[in-house]
């Protein structure tokens, strides 16, 4: 039986667990959903997502089932305690000091962020997609997790990558326009079109808000250009939902 999901590489301490799934893990769901889709909104059938949800909870060891959330590309982070309201909560991040409390960040090309602090109270998630990224989703997930900024690390997830995802003017514009700088992150394609690189702009980002380089981690996998490991709406126009998940033992 395949194991739909990797162990996130980063120092942490022993209490605090990571892992980010892939497409494919002896699921259901039909092409192009195929076949360990996540996500409810998809256009898969949403029986297939909770089917799915459920095996990652007793195949992953996981000490609750995740909190999802209805992730709107802004910049909303929520405080989750141990009691869960229900349903999915409209939000772009989450952070959590309880034990047991399992965040989901769900993606196919937008880029994950994972964090945690040195001493494993503190761990978050965030769906950063460029349109949340350059509101400051990241800064916002930060400022919420009542840790020093040199004090935590980051996990960069799969994401479209720098050689793979060509934006508009209005991306470009999105960064460039308001941090200087930013423009490194961008390589000219054809007449205004560009490659960009969300794991640069992630890192600029994380930097700016306090986080030491040498404390942001990842930043590696494309989902676009590795179609057997990660959906891609992207490549595909339409696909499943991956999910990279941190939370405290």
């Amino acid at each position: 039986m395949a194991t739909p999901w990797f162990e996130v590489d980063w120092p942490a301490p022993p209490r605090v667990r990571a892992i980010s799934t892939l497409r494919h893990g002896d699921g259901q769901s039909p092409p192009p959903f195929d076949d360990f889709n996540l996500g409810l909104r998809c256009g898969d059938a949403p029986e297939n997502a909770r089917v799915h949800r459920e095996a990652l909870v007793r195949r992953a060891g996981l000490p609750s089932a995740p909190r999802w959330l209805r992730q709107v590309h802004g910049t909303g982070v929520l405080r989750l305690g141990a009691a869960g309201g229900g349903g999915e909560p409209e939000a772009d991040a989450a952070v959590t000091a309880e034990p047991g409390v399992v965040i989901a960040i769900q993606t196919a090309d937008c880029l994950p962020v994972l964090f945690r602090s040195d001493d494993g109270l503190q761990v978050g998630g965030a769906h950063a997609g460029w349109r949340g990224l350059a509101a400051g989703v990241l800064e916002a997930t930060v400022a919420s997790l009542r840790t020093p900024p040199d004090r935590l690390r980051a996990w960069l997830g799969p994401a479209a990558g720098p050689a793979a995802y060509e934006v508009g003017e209005e991306v470009r514009d999105a960064f460039v326009s308001r941090e200087a700088g930013a423009e490194a992150a961008f390589a000219a394609t054809r007449p205004r079109h560009w490659n960009v690189d969300l794991y640069a702009l992630a890192r600029r980002r994380l930097a700016a808000a306090g986080l030491p380089l040498e404390r942001i981690h990842g930043g590696t996998r494309c989902t676009i250009s590795e179609p057997a490991a990660f959906f891609s709406h992207r490549r595909d126009g339409r696909s499943g939902r991956m999910a990279s998940l941190v939370w405290i033992e």
